[in-house]
């Protein structure tokens, strides 16, 4: 009988802990989540020549810079109101700038990191 009462404990610490341990991994999955809503604030710079702004993504309402943009897991892009194209690799934080002109175009590169 003590045999049975001590298994029987070792079932319910057992289900303790799985529930324990499902808690704690949802908290952490909604945290992870959390992180990637709201609003980023990035400094973008160029490598070569140090000029540099400052970025603001909203990734709730699809926005940079109060400009509509394309929000995937990977990519950001928008356009600016000149024809230029920006392309920021989100894992990176690579910034690419295609802009038109007369003599064909040409590319800006950037790297953005957080403020």
């Amino acid at each position: 009988m003590l045999e049975s009462f001590f298994q029987g404990g070792a079932k319910i610490r057992l289900m303790r802990g799985l529930i324990l341990a499902l808690a704690t991994s949802a908290i952490i999955s909604s945290r992870a989540l959390a992180a990637d809503a709201g609003v980023l604030h990035l400094r973008c710079t160029n490598p070569i020549g140090g000029a540099n702004w400052p970025v603001v993504v909203d990734l709730d309402h699809s926005l940079v810079d109060s400009l509509s943009a394309t929000i995937t897991a990977k990519w950001i892009e928008w356009q600016d109101g000149k024809g230029g194209t920006y392309e920021l690799e989100r894992a990176t934080g690579k910034l690419r700038l295609r802009a038109a002109s007369t003599t064909g175009g040409y590319f800006l590169h950037y790297i953005c990191q957080p403020e």
